[in-house]
C-alpha cells in the first residue's frame, strides 16, 4: 500500500497547488485597485475553483491515511 500514500501525497499537493493559484489571483485582483463589483466578480470565478483544491486536498490526505492504516 505505499504506493497509495505516495499517490495520495500527490494529490494532496495538486490541491495545494491550487489553493496557492486561487489565493494568487485574488491578491492579484486586489493589487489592481478594483471595484467592489468588479471584486467581487473576480472571486466569484475563483470560488469554485479553490473548493475543487479543496476538496482534491482532502481526498489526498484520505488517501493517505487510508494507506498507512493498511500497510
Amino acid at each position: 500500500m505505499e504506493w497509495f500514500v505516495w499517490c495520495g501525497a500527490v494529490v494532496s499537493l495538486v490541491g495545494l497547488f491550487g489553493l496557492a493559484w486561487c489565493i494568487y489571483r485574488v491578491a492579484a485582483a486586489r493589487r489592481k485597485g478594483l471595484t467592489d463589483d468588479e471584486l467581487r466578480e473576480a472571486v466569484r470565478r475563483v470560488v469554485p475553483i479553490n473548493m475543487g483544491a479543496l476538496g482534491l486536498s482532502v481526498i489526498g490526505l484520505m488517501m493517505v491515511t487510508v494507506g498507512v492504516f493498511l500497510a
